[in-house]
């Protein structure tokens, strides 16, 4: 059977799946000259209306062959420092930021129609910032770390079982934070806020530093 056999969603389906954005506004009067002030509202604002798991966020790092690649990760802290998430230094994300420390993350928060946008140099946190956050995660997941070869190509989902039943006998109830594992944190230059508007007229605010000062500007959608 041939691929187009297959398909059950037709092109003209896809095309014809449209949205009209009518929920808010956002304008220069309104929205916050800090750009943190401004993304700690909107993450509130996802967090009050209960949406699911308002912390993903979409992470974009580039390799050293310029290839691409997005994920999702989960954002455990933020300051005037920058955007805090952890992860396996080993793994596709940690190799491209060990290369190339220049990064984006996005948040989408459909049933608000909104859209946040970070772009940003990266770094490593503090050795003892991981081992606190370390500390914090549930048993299951401090074993997680380090049962799985994140990235690597595997035989089967045996070798994690079999990996974490190893290093759950081996660590008992106090493992260690992997040296292998810990946090990232994106320092932002540059911020945009996507406000969905009726006829496609949507609502973009972008600030960007500049000599140390953040300068906001509106963008055409």
């Amino acid at each position: 059977m041939g691929n187009n056999a297959a398909m059950t969603i037709s092109p003209d389906d896809l095309a014809a799946l449209r949205k009209s954005y009518e929920r808010a506004e956002l304008d220069e009067a309104s929205s916050a000259p800090d750009p943190l002030m401004q993304f700690e509202r909107w993450l509130s604002e996802a967090i009050d209306a209960q949406l699911p798991e308002p912390n993903a966020m979409t992470l974009a790092t580039v390799g050293g062959d310029l290839r691409p690649s997005t994920r999702i990760v989960l954002i455990k802290g933020y300051d005037a420092r920058g955007i805090v998430w952890y992860t396996n230094y080993n793994s596709r994300k940690g190799r491209e930021l060990a290369g190339n420390p220049w990064a984006a993350l996005q948040f989408h928060w459909v049933e608000l129609e909104r859209v946040v946008r970070i772009e940003g140099r990266v770094a490593k946190v503090e050795d003892a910032e991981s081992d606190a956050y370390f500390a914090s995660r549930p048993l299951d997941s401090r074993i997680g770390a380090w049962a799985s070869p994140q990235s690597e190509v595997i035989s089967g989902r045996d070798v994690l079982v079999k990996n974490a039943a190893v290093q759950a006998a081996r660590h008992l109830l106090s493992p260690p934070r992997p040296p292998h594992w810990g946090g990232f944190r994106l320092v932002p230059d540059r911020w945009e806020f996507w406000q969905g508007r009726k006829s496609r007229l949507h609502d973009r605010l972008r600030y960007r530093l500049e000599d140390g000062d953040w300068v906001r500007e509106r963008l055409a959608p």
